[in-house]
């Protein structure tokens, strides 16, 4: 199965779980079953709670953010995640805030799906990763869509929260395997934390989010292959609050940490994750957590441009060289 069949199941699941659920979104109706396909047959199935909006991303999450207040269940999906920014207010100014602010804690059921990122070619308005600016927000917690976390569990988890979530869904993880085959390494959890490795003792430890997965596993190949650098690589599916422990990076023994992510720098999920690390393992690392992220750059249409900004697997392979070599 891969990840969109995967995501497209886990949305029939909370339709048909909850008469109380609604999707809505702009062209997400059948036949054209949205941007990416994700909601395709959805409509035809539950014709009343599929709808079809108009366009107007705010007005969409307003609406949501109704339902959800009224005690249903809503899940938005933005036709690509640059356009969360038009519904920033109605997210954090009223759904957020919608948990706390009535005197008693109100359930708020509402997710915000935003496929995000680049490696497509849509260019600078339709390829950016923009989480960063959703974290430390009171009431609203941050997903990211991973082949290594079944959509139906990260939903259910989301959904019992009862505060709105954004779902960051990476478009380029679409098409590819749930649960790919890791080999040479090997696949457990870590409570909500995916972990591929070699041996409960690497050389380093790469922290990246769903979308990033790929990218890391691939240069984790290439370490051990050409240098002999045993690596393991954390994919939590909550980026915020940050489910990754300085507990859980401690037993590893390993002294070098790195943070992979496709946000440009400055004021992003890495960075947050790179100081719960600096604070509980101060002492115990070699050096300071690196980060590794896309260029200060917008993100260009053209595709050999595209790869100079965007962090491939390259990118983490000559990171990770560089740091252990010092």
């Amino acid at each position: 199965m891969r990840v969109a069949e995967n995501l497209n199941a886990a949305l029939h699941a909370v339709l048909a779980a909850d008469p109380g659920a609604h999707l809505l979104g702009e062209d997400i109706a059948d036949p054209y079953g949205g941007a990416f396909k994700i909601t395709r047959g959805l409509s035809e199935r539950y014709p009343d709670r599929v709808l079809t909006t108009p366009i107007s991303e705010a007005g969409i999450t307003g609406v949501a953010c109704g339902l959800a207040l009224c005690g249903d269940t809503a899940v938005v999906e933005m036709m690509f995640g640059d356009f969360v920014a038009l519904a920033f207010d109605p997210l954090v100014n009223l759904a957020a805030k919608s948990v706390s602010m009535y005197g008693a804690r109100r359930p708020v059921r509402l997710v915000v799906r935003c496929p995000s990122g680049g490696g497509r070619g849509y260019g600078p308005t339709h390829s950016q990763s923009l989480m960063k600016h959703f974290l430390g927000v009171p009431g609203l917690s941050v997903y990211e869509l991973s082949p290594f976390h079944d959509c139906l569990g990260v939903f259910e988890e989301m959904l019992a929260l009862g505060e709105p979530c954004l779902f960051v869904e990476d478009k380029v993880t679409y098409t590819r395997p749930m649960f790919p085959d890791v080999a040479p390494f090997r696949l457990d959890y870590d409570g909500g934390v995916a972990r591929v490795f070699l041996d409960e003792r690497p050389d380093c430890v790469i922290i990246a989010p769903g979308g990033m997965a790929h990218r890391a596993l691939e240069a984790m190949r290439s370490l051990l292959v050409e240098e002999e650098i045993s690596s393991m690589l954390m994919v939590p599916s909550r980026l915020y609050p940050v489910a990754v422990e300085a507990a859980a990076v401690e037993r590893t023994g390993a002294e070098v940490v790195f943070v992979a992510e496709e946000s440009t720098g400055g004021g992003t999920w890495g960075a947050e994750v790179a100081h719960r690390l600096h604070a509980g393992l101060w002492g115990r690392l070699r050096r300071p957590v690196t980060l590794i992220h896309a260029l200060d750059s917008v993100i260009p249409t053209a595709a050999h441009l595209e790869r100079e900004v965007l962090p491939a697997a390259s990118t983490i392979h000559r990171q990770v060289l560089e740091a252990l070599r010092e």
